[in-house]
């Protein structure tokens, strides 16, 4: 199978080859996803083979605008049109109730209700309205590998294996993880995936904000968000941790008694002192020091970067000290080993 790449200005050959049940990747301010009409239940099923994906992950469906989420939402409470208002588009997702029969089992894992967002990205958006009917949309890597921010990536991973692929309006996804999950509850707001919306943010909005551990989503019947049960964001190496205040020689003695090739993935300053030293082969830079925007917008690309450098092990840099760190702590500590 031949993968076409398409642009903004073609975008018409895109939408007819979802609208026939094959797949084409998309640009989002977050991460590439692996489009299929959400409401073709082959088509989603494609996506499940295409990436080796657990049929327990559920699926966020994108929508073109806070309008479309009525045609298939049960329900949409107060709580979640002001998350809308204040949010949309962005990098929010929105678990609602679902009306019966509007998407098939497979979306959603035959919940009675499906995570929606509206993504805040030109081609994305006027994909879906082309194709007429909302989009599924899991990163578009092969599942447990570092999720895709870039064409590159996607053709990493899926050339010749799906239809197409649409480029951004940049070259790289603006944030670099996926969006925030929430679920409106009656007294609170709960956070069942970190991202680039956070708990302060959402706090504006909704006083009560309560952000679920992974044990007790896991201990629910099903899962609601994706993100959270299995393996994710793992380049084939493993990946070591070091917290970013380290005295720079006791981790470099570290890094000597550990042994093999070294990748490192760090901030300028820590590149700087110890990415031209032996055992570091191949170094990726997160940025300027205390930049929380730039290391989580780098962090997929570093590791996948890094995965290909040559190196045995990847040694990359924990930073624990403040809520924008967040969303970059939680990917990083799913790919990691442990700390060194």
């Amino acid at each position: 199978m031949l993968t076409k790449k398409f642009r903004l200005g073609e975008l018409d050959e895109a939408a007819a080859l979802l609208r026939r049940g094959e797949l084409v990747a998309f640009p989002t301010e977050t991460v590439y996803g692996l489009g299929a009409i959400a409401t073709k239940e082959q088509a989603v099923a494609k996506v499940f083979q295409a990436k080796g994906r657990p049929s327990d992950n559920p699926l966020i469906v994108h929508v073109k605008d806070a309008q479309q989420v009525l045609d298939y939402a049960a329900e949409v409470p107060e709580l979640a049109k002001e998350l809308m208002e204040r949010f949309w588009p962005g990098p929010l997702t929105i678990i609602l109730p679902v009306k019966p029969g509007v998407f098939p089992a497979n979306v959603n894992n035959g919940q009675d209700t499906v995570a929606f967002r509206m993504p805040n990205q030109q081609s994305a958006l006027r994909l879906i309205d082309l194709v007429g009917t909302p989009l599924v949309g899991p990163s578009a890597n092969l599942s447990g590998k570092p999720s895709p921010t870039s064409v590159d990536h996607v053709m990493q991973d899926f050339d010749g294996l799906i239809a197409g692929v649409v480029a951004g309006d940049t070259d790289q996804a603006q944030i670099g993880v996926e969006s925030t999950v929430v679920r409106p509850m009656a007294d609170r707001l709960v956070i069942l995936r970190p991202g680039a919306i956070t708990q302060s943010m959402l706090a504006q909005v909704c006083p009560n904000v309560q952000e679920f551990s992974v044990a007790e989503q896991l201990a629910a019947p099903h899962l609601q968000s994706p993100g959270v049960k299995y393996r994710h964001y793992s380049p084939k190496q493993e990946v070591y941790l070091f917290e970013a205040t380290e005295d720079r020689a006791r981790l470099r003695a570290k890094l000597v008694a550990k042994g093999g090739k070294v990748g490192l993935l760090a901030d300028d300053s820590i590149i700087q002192a110890l990415g031209h030293q032996s055992p570091v082969v191949a170094t990726y830079s997160l940025g300027q020091p205390h930049d929380a925007v730039s290391a989580t917008r780098q962090l997929y690309a570093g590791l996948r970067a890094l995965e290909a450098s040559g190196c045995d092990w990847i040694l990359a840099q924990a930073t624990l000290d403040s809520e924008k760190y967040h969303a970059y702590m939680n990917r990083l500590n799913k790919a990691a080993t442990s700390m060194l």
